[in-house]
């Protein structure tokens, strides 16, 4: 509620906004409850509901969904695409599930591993919209991107692991 305060909104119409956003994230009820108060997966959620309650025009995601059970991942993962095809946001995904990455963009971008990295494929995902996160993984064309995909992305995580081995050694 506090961005959207510092935005000049009066607090009639910043709290039934923000409230709105803490039921459509599934945190009803839930918006007097400190941060300490809130689990992992609450506090995930709850920084998307403040973020989407800005309407910004770009939003950046960094692994927005890690600390989600399944279930609720993949309920916001398809009101995050929701979103989008409502909105034309533009949205810059960042995410080390590979899955995730090909059921939720338009384009794939792999890094190399660090820590100087840089990209070394970019990959356009040409699935139908709208989709559903959990049914887009049994399209065909789904596979072939994600073995497409994962054939450069396995050298680089390989390498990564190297690079954690000499770095106990």
């Amino acid at each position: 509620m506090m961005g959207l305060k510092y935005r000049g909104l009066p607090d009639s119409q910043a709290r039934p906004q923000a409230q709105a956003w803490l039921d459509r994230v599934g945190l009803a009820g839930l918006g007097d409850r400190y941060r300490h108060e809130l689990s992992g997966g609450m506090r995930k959620r709850t920084a998307m509901a403040q973020v989407l309650a800005l309407d910004p025009d770009t939003i950046l995601m960094d692994e927005p969904f890690s600390a989600l059970d399944i279930q609720t991942r993949q309920l916001m993962e398809n009101d995050v695409l929701d979103l989008w095809a409502a909105k034309k946001k533009a949205v810059l995904f960042i995410t080390h599930d590979l899955d995730e990455a090909i059921a939720m963009s338009d384009c794939v971008v792999v890094l190399s591993a660090g820590p100087a990295t840089y990209p070394i494929g970019e990959f356009v995902i040409d699935l139908a919209r709208p989709r559903d996160v959990a049914e887009v993984r049994s399209n065909p064309r789904f596979v072939e991107l994600h073995t497409e995909i994962w054939n450069v992305l396995r050298d680089e995580v390989l390498k990564g692991y190297a690079q954690q081995l000499t770095k106990v050694a």
